[in-house]
């Protein structure tokens, strides 16, 4: 029987990479953005079987949104085995400037909310089905704050311990919770980083290996596997050292209010 994954963020990066990969691999995929144009003109270019692959238009960071996308697919496409909370959002801000409280709002929205609520519709059925995968795509910045990047840090610190604390719910269930943090991978998001992306990974790279790791039960997994040995040294870096290595780095660009 063809094993399903559902993934958010569909419509370009990271998300879109994993979408061809899973296919590529014998997976039927349900995709899922709010760009749904942009999903169909990729299906329609890359000549996705249309028994193999379906197209939600939803928006992340609105909940009742992306669960009537989950119910969509429940119906027409059955229980995924594979549920990858992919769709993500990067913006630099200052915390001094009132005006990007909002746009800390919107990314806890899409990279928080939006991640817990794209699970929840499936956890149930799989735990009564006894197995599935729930991926949370994270990100090295998770790991130590950046200056500049306080939101997008903040957001994703909160995906490694908000699967981690899932993981633990679901222990013994059969439903394995599992995080990819990815460090720079070559999409747009990071085409416009102002500083130096060390170890940066093709995107088709990362969503190969990626699955590996999804497939292999990895309960975390740092992609590529040398900014995993840099996640590690950040983790232990005292802060005065840690300070003064990203004293003057470039930032993430604000968005214009």
């Amino acid at each position: 029987m063809t094993q399903l994954a559902f993934i958010t963020g569909a419509s370009s990066g990271i998300g879109q990479a994993l979408a061809w990969e899973f296919y590529h691999a014998g997976y039927a995929v349900a995709l899922v953005a709010r760009n749904q144009a942009a999903m169909q003109q990729w299906v329609a270019e890359r000549g996705l079987q249309p028994t193999r692959c379906a197209i939600y238009a939803a928006d992340v960071s609105q909940p009742e949104s992306i669960q009537a996308a989950a119910q969509r697919c429940l119906e027409n496409q059955g229980l995924p085995d594979v549920v990858i909370a992919n769709a993500g959002i990067s913006i630099g801000m200052d915390s001094a400037i009132a005006a990007d409280l909002n746009t800390m709002a919107r990314i806890f929205a899409t990279n928080n909310l939006g991640l817990a609520a794209s699970f929840q519709p499936f956890i149930a059925p799989m735990r009564s089905r006894g197995h599935g995968h729930l991926v949370g795509i994270a990100s090295v910045a998770g790991i130590r704050g950046l200056p500049g990047h306080g939101a997008y840090c903040g957001s994703k610190a909160a995906v490694i311990a908000y699967c981690e604390s899932l993981r633990g719910e679901l222990r013994g269930s059969g439903v394995q919770v599992q995080t990819i943090a990815p460090g720079f991978i070559d999409t747009p998001m990071t085409r416009d980083n102002p500083y130096p992306m060390p170890f940066l990974m093709p995107v088709a790279d990362f969503a190969r290996a990626a699955r590996h790791a999804i497939e292999s039960g990895a309960g975390y997994r740092v992609i590529p596997w040398q900014m995993g040995w840099v996640a590690k040294l950040l983790r232990i870096m005292p802060n005065a050292l840690f300070d003064a290595a990203f004293a003057g780095r470039g930032r993430k660009p604000r968005q214009p209010q």
